[in-house]
């Protein structure tokens, strides 16, 4: 990453990470293992409620779909930056993404942009990652999209 730190280039964009969601079920919402932390699944959450339920290509449209997998990725960088502190992250190393799908929606990989077009914002060259992208029958919640992000971090 150039000389600019993730929470600069957050305030450049006119993002202030949420809260951490609190969690639905028995976990916990990032843990770390030597050099990385893995989240746990982060849904939508926006003040503590999900904007919209419903399965992708039904209920909800692909475009909204897109910003509900950037919102979700923001809750995993609040996780993150709760655990260790944003500026820790060296490299962002994959994004998992779930697309609560309907019958013939295909489109997961351009829902999921939304989640990883915003790690290469907030993260540069050191954003690029490996990803999947995944099409599910349900999330929890009835939750259209949930994300999951593993980071590098000093």
């Amino acid at each position: 990453m150039s000389a600019s730190t993730a929470s600069a280039r957050l305030a450049e964009l006119g993002i202030e990470l949420p809260g951490v969601a609190a969690p639905v079920a028995s976990y916990i919402p990032a843990i770390r293992t030597g050099p990385h932390v893995y989240t746990s699944g982060q849904l939508p959450f926006v003040d503590g409620a999900l904007p919209a339920t419903g399965k992708v290509g039904g209920e909800v449209g692909p475009e909204e779909a897109k910003q509900y997998a950037r919102t979700a990725m923001l809750n995993a960088l609040a996780a993150v930056h709760d655990l260790v502190g944003i500026d820790a992250v060296t490299r962002v190393v994959k994004a998992t993404g779930f697309v609560a799908s309907a019958e013939g929606f295909n489109a997961q990989p351009a829902v999921i942009n939304g989640a990883s077009e915003l790690l290469g914002e907030v993260f540069g060259e050191a954003g690029a990652h490996a990803r999947s992208a995944v099409g599910v029958a349900e999330l929890p919640l009835g939750a259209p999209v949930e994300v999951e992000l593993i980071v590098e971090v000093s």
